[in-house]
């Protein structure tokens, strides 16, 4: 098929296209960790896969940006904005890296660990208004007094999880009481 319509792809558009969402995905999934370096680690290579899609982006390589005393054919010059567009986003990654990087180093400083702990209070939160929502869509009388426990004093014991749950405080290594 010759035409307008005709779309052919090189094997470096393949390749590059396979790397590009290899970064991402391998990124995505670093973000996703509790690790703060792996999060760091991840963004990291979601920049260098934004850079990468952005010079793809850019079109064959090669060719001049803009083409001095000849005719301009708008088929012939690459695009110089997805350059610019990258040199700006490795810029900005290199800047967020270094912020992320003093984060992670000062948490690790203070909790002796780069793992992002669970916010006990932020689930028991959760868990009273799934409690209270739960209560209110059924018709039995008694619910409760809409606090997400029996005894209404407040505090969830059979969550098995105590107001001071924390590795520090417990001896416990920072990954025990998920």
């Amino acid at each position: 098929m010759n035409g307008a319509g005709d779309i052919t792809l090189n094997t470096l558009d393949v390749t590059m296209a396979v790397v590009v969402g290899g970064l991402f995905t391998i990124g995505f999934h670093l973000m996703l960790q509790r690790s703060l370096m792996r999060i760091v680690l991840g963004f990291i290579l979601l920049g260098h896969g934004t850079n990468l899609l952005l010079l793809v982006a850019g079109g064959t390589p090669g060719r001049p940006p803009v083409l001095e005393g000849k005719p301009v054919d708008p088929a012939e010059p690459a695009d110089p904005l997805p350059q610019a567009m990258a040199l700006t986003s490795i810029v900005i990654t290199f800047g967020l890296t270094a912020f992320l990087m003093v984060l992670a180093y000062r948490s690790w400083r203070l909790s002796g660990s780069d793992e992002v702990r669970d916010d006990v209070e932020d689930r028991r939160i959760a868990r009273r208004h799934a409690d209270t929502d739960q209560e209110t869509d059924t018709d039995e009388p008694g619910g409760g007094d809409g606090r997400g426990d029996e005894r209404g004093d407040g505090d969830d014991a059979d969550d098995g999880e105590s107001d001071h749950r924390d590795h520090r405080d417990h001896g416990t290594a920072p990954g025990e009481h998920r």
